[in-house]
């Protein structure tokens, strides 16, 4: 098992002191000691990306993860994608440099809300973004991510009644591309997505209009109508690596991330003020002592940790299983291409 280092510093005060530099070469030390791996999720800070093992989506992250050989997983994050990770990983030990790195959109919805309107609807089904917490997967049938939401709601029998959740701006476009009327949204919302606004678009367009516009499916209904494609972050990563000028709809840590890898490209924030301060809470001297310390571990009560593994295993049947993201299926990853008549998925 996995121990706190004996140079470990005294504070996260006194890591702080530290050099940017001097944080790097020492998480790189200290993973080797640990024999870890380290997922960045795309909104982390750049210095975050930096000296990630893996960078993606935070089901793909999980997957990546559990798919190592690695004991310790660091997950720099938000706490519902360090619990995937330990509901994918319950032997590995979990971390993650804050605990306080929450998700509004996820608290939404809590274990005891979705019983109580399970209750009210007996015969639907329950569909669940995987960003949510682990209770809630845990009293889901089936989860699905962004990029294949529709072929999840679309694997449940057309007459039955489905309970989406907990995000409302997925749930509507999800309705849009099945034209089911069954569909019950949870009234949830993630605030970075649902803050971006046309007269932002507008501007953005103005500067450049020839530019595509790529906009992920938790933003407004009015915002999606206007996109040239509606896709997750992992089609937004690949479509970076296709095209020399992209308006991306997302948070601010995905348009740096295809920044630093495409530099002579040019993607522009559809609003520069799409910023999560929860993803943000994570930094170089957070990461540091997290890795010397061994804080903070992520636990899950087994019975929820293995009711919720099921309803992400459900979805991953139905889309086919996992597949690297370097595999040239990643281009089934765009949901959507058009506001209307597009094909899509």
């Amino acid at each position: 098992m996995a121990r706190p280092t004996d140079s470990a510093l005294a504070s996260l005060t006194a890591y702080e002191t530290l050099s940017r530099e001097e944080l790097a070469a020492r998480i790189i030390r200290r993973k080797a000691d640990l024999d870890a791996v380290i997922l960045g999720h795309s909104y982390q800070r750049v210095e975050i990306q930096e000296v990630s093992d893996f960078l993606g989506d935070s089901l793909a992250l999980s997957q990546e993860a559990a798919d190592t050989d690695a004991a310790v997983i660091v997950f720099c994050g938000v706490h519902f994608m360090a619990e995937t990770a330990k509901i994918l990983s319950p032997g590995k030990m979990v971390l993650m440099p804050d605990l306080e790195a929450g998700c509004p959109m996820a608290d939404f919805a809590t274990g005891d809300r979705l019983r109580k309107l399970k209750a009210e609807h007996p015969d639907a089904a329950v569909v669940t973004y995987v960003n949510s917490t682990a209770e809630v997967k845990a009293e889901s049938d089936i989860c699905c991510t962004s990029a294949n939401a529709v072929e999840v709601v679309n694997s449940v029998p057309a007459e039955r009644p489905i309970i989406f959740v907990p995000d409302r701006n997925l749930a509507d476009y999800v309705t849009e591309q099945t034209g089911r009327t069954n569909i019950i949204p949870w009234d949830g919302f993630c605030h970075v997505h649902d803050d971006m606004v046309l007269e932002e678009l507008e501007a953005a367009k103005a500067v450049h209009p020839k530019a595509l516009v790529v906009i992920h499916p938790e933003a407004r209904p009015e915002l999606l109508e206007r996109a040239d494609v509606v896709t997750s972050t992992s089609g937004m990563v690949k479509l970076a690596e296709e095209h020399d000028t992209l308006i991306i709809g997302t948070e601010m840590g995905l348009v740096d991330r295809v920044q630093m890898e495409y530099p002579d490209k040019t993607f522009i924030p559809l609003s520069s003020q799409a910023i999560c301060g929860n993803m943000k809470k994570n930094t170089l001297a957070k990461l540091a002592w997290s890795v010397d310390h061994l804080q903070y571990e992520v636990t899950l009560d087994e019975d929820i940790r293995s009711k919720a593994e099921s309803s992400l295993r459900r979805m991953l049947e139905v889309s086919g299983g996992w597949r690297r993201p370097e595999s040239d299926d990643e281009a089934s990853e765009a949901l959507a291409v058009g506001a209307s008549d597009c094909g899509c998925r």
